[in-house]
């Protein structure tokens, strides 16, 4: 045996009676989906649960495996404290897994845990299934901020682990849709969030998978999502596997989207393994972009190659025209991966003695310096975009009403503390939200009055063309 189906659901808290009070009955139609997906799981009697959680430990770049022998929880935090539940983890499985991914270099594992409890995301679906099935063991699954390909990648690795030690094993991806559907609802409404919402579950009850990569991280940050890379984690451990899927519900009653799909497993599909497909396309595109690339940009991806692959700070080449090896000005250098920023360092004015220096100096630093990130490794160096933004002068203003986040990059001040922010950001569409940004990346809070600056640039990027 080995993984047998698979379910998509949420994890609202007031779903559960002692906590909804009646509250619950305003999604019904998801209660009874939940208990439809529970009968199905009792019936299968799995072995092993994977479960995949928002609400485990997250790490920026790093997924964490639940350790021990198992854990407890309740939901005091939701004010029922009377309802409770304890879970054995499957540690033989954990070590498994944990070889394969040790063995690969990929960063899954049991290191980290802050918080032993079991968290909501994992209690709301357990609730139901422990209705009609408690013979399992668990094995419990955070998310990360690494690109949604290595959540599909870590599946994969799940899929092998259950394949090699012959359990009967089914997947629950926990999470919730967008949280941004109504005005009154947790976080508002966004136009992003019904979109999300029809494109998920569109996505969903096919089964088309491969589909899940090509979400854009900014749309789904404005969407409001919390279940994205549950269902991808899930995605990949179904990798070559056929499945039928099945959408049982949606509702959108609080302003969150509720989605509950399942996929038995029909057998093995190489035709789905959308994990190839899905990086053949990204090299094809990113050998269209690295043809564009002008001068700026490619002295940035030279600099950034050969430091990453030898440690080595190039010279400056001869062969560069005037203004890159004459001028001097502030630079910035942006790195993505996989769309999402994975390094972004720059000089307000000038430090070196010529823009080229300026760019090899920040290639550097964005690439290895940048606090938010870990350096960049060799490995990820085919999957990176770069752009290079030359800064012109700064001009003092009075009012925020002198800007344009599509036309000027800004600088606030207070005392010594300093923040800048790029202009024409992706997701970055007004003034109010360009100056809030800029405030926290100096450490300002958000009321204080700053004094403002504003600059242009001249950006060299290459645009995807899809």
């Amino acid at each position: 045996m080995s993984i047998i189906s698979a379910y998509m659901v949420p994890h609202p808290p007031l779903i559960v009676p002692e906590i909804g009070k009646g509250q619950e009955q305003a999604i019904e139609h998801t209660i009874k989906a939940y208990h439809e997906a529970a009968q199905r799981i009792g019936r299968e009697q799995p072995d092993t649960i994977i479960l995949f959680s928002p609400h485990q430990v997250m790490y920026s770049d790093y997924f964490h495996i639940s350790p021990g022998k198992g854990a407890k929880g309740d939901f005091s935090n939701f004010r029922a404290g009377n309802v409770k539940m304890e879970v054995s983890y499957d540690t033989e499985f954990i070590k498994k897994l944990c070889e394969l991914t040790d063995n690969a270099f990929f960063p899954a594992g049991t290191d980290g845990e802050r918080e032993k409890q079991l968290d909501h995301g994992t209690m709301v679906p357990l609730y139901f299934v422990n209705q009609y099935w408690k013979n399992y063991k668990l094995v419990r699954i955070g998310l990360s901020g690494l690109p949604l390909i290595m959540h599909y990648e870590l599946g994969t690795y799940i899929r092998r682990t259950a394949e090699m030690l012959d359990r009967k094993v089914i997947l629950i991806a926990s999470g919730d849709l967008s949280h941004r559907l109504k005005e009154d609802g947790p976080y508002g409404y966004r136009k992003e969030g019904p979109e999300y919402d029809r494109r998920i579950m569109d996505v969903m009850e096919r089964g088309a998978f491969g589909e899940l990569l090509s979400f854009s991280e900014d749309f789904c940050e404005k969407a409001g999502e919390c279940g994205h890379r549950s269902f991808t984690i899930m995605a990949g451990a179904l990798d070559k596997t056929g499945v039928l899927p099945e959408r049982l519900s949606y509702e959108g009653s609080f302003g969150v989207g509720y989605g509950i799909c399942c996929y038995k497993v029909t057998g093995s599909d190489p035709s789905r393994d959308f994990r190839t497909q899905y990086e053949a396309e990204q090299k094809n595109q990113l050998q269209q972009l690295r043809q564009g690339e002008d001068c700026y940009i490619r002295l940035a991806r030279t600099t950034i190659d050969t430091y990453v692959r030898t440690g080595n700070i190039i010279d400056v080449p001869q062969d560069l025209d005037k203004e890159m090896s004459h001028r001097r000005a502030g630079v910035f250098v942006s790195i993505k991966e996989d769309g999402r920023l994975r390094g972004c360092i720059g000089t307000i004015q000038a430090v070196q003695t010529s823009i080229a220096e300026e760019i090899i100096a920040n290639a550097i630093s964005a690439s290895t310096e940048d606090p938010r990130f870990s350096p960049i490794e060799p490995w990820e160096l085919d999957r990176l975009t770069i752009s290079v933004d030359v800064l012109g002068e700064k001009e003092k203003i009075d009012s925020p009403e002198q800007l344009d986040p599509k036309r000027y990059g800004v600088i606030v001040t207070k005392g010594h503390k300093r923040g800048l922010l790029l202009p024409n950001l992706e997701g970055i569409d007004t003034v109010e939200e360009q100056i809030a940004i800029a405030k926290r990346k100096a450490g300002i809070r958000e009321n204080d009055p700053v004094e403002l600056e504003r600059f242009e640039v001249i950006r060299h990027e290459v645009a995807p063309t899809n």
